[in-house]
């Protein structure tokens, strides 16, 4: 059976995870690495200024398809990462994602099927997934 890349990547932090190889050393490290990605997001308006957060209540037109209503919902983000921004999240969101992998590794979960069947619920529940 060929490998995906989730599987592959669940393999690789398998055999890295070793200082913190205890369920709970994985929960608050996954806990701090989300931290920091909120930090990096934060310091790329604060300290940066690349990004803005402009932000005010959401507001979309009386009588609306609920399928069009995320066309009227606004991100709050203006502006663009820049490279050292950028770079910075994408580490934070792998560290994030690393965990995430020894969570379900250590739990013998497949990363796999759970994108799969979270596609699967979101596609069937259509625009009433709310998320």
């Amino acid at each position: 059976m060929e490998q995906n890349e989730y599987d592959i990547f669940q393999e690789v932090v398998e055999e890295h995870l070793v200082r913190h190889r205890s369920v709970l050393d994985v929960l608050s490290k996954f806990q701090e690495s989300s931290a920091r990605v909120n930090r990096a997001l934060a310091k790329a308006v604060t300290g940066c200024g690349c990004l803005q957060i402009r932000a005010s209540r959401q507001q979309a037109p009386d009588n609306i398809d609920f399928r069009q209503l995320k066309d009227h919902m606004a991100s709050h983000l203006e502006g663009e990462l820049c490279e050292n921004c950028r770079e910075v999240l994408e580490t934070e969101v792998g560290r994030t994602l690393f965990y995430l992998a020894a969570i379900c590794d250590l739990n013998n979960l497949s990363m796999q099927d759970i994108m799969n069947k979270e596609r699967q619920r979101i596609s069937a529940l259509g625009p009433f997934n709310l998320t």
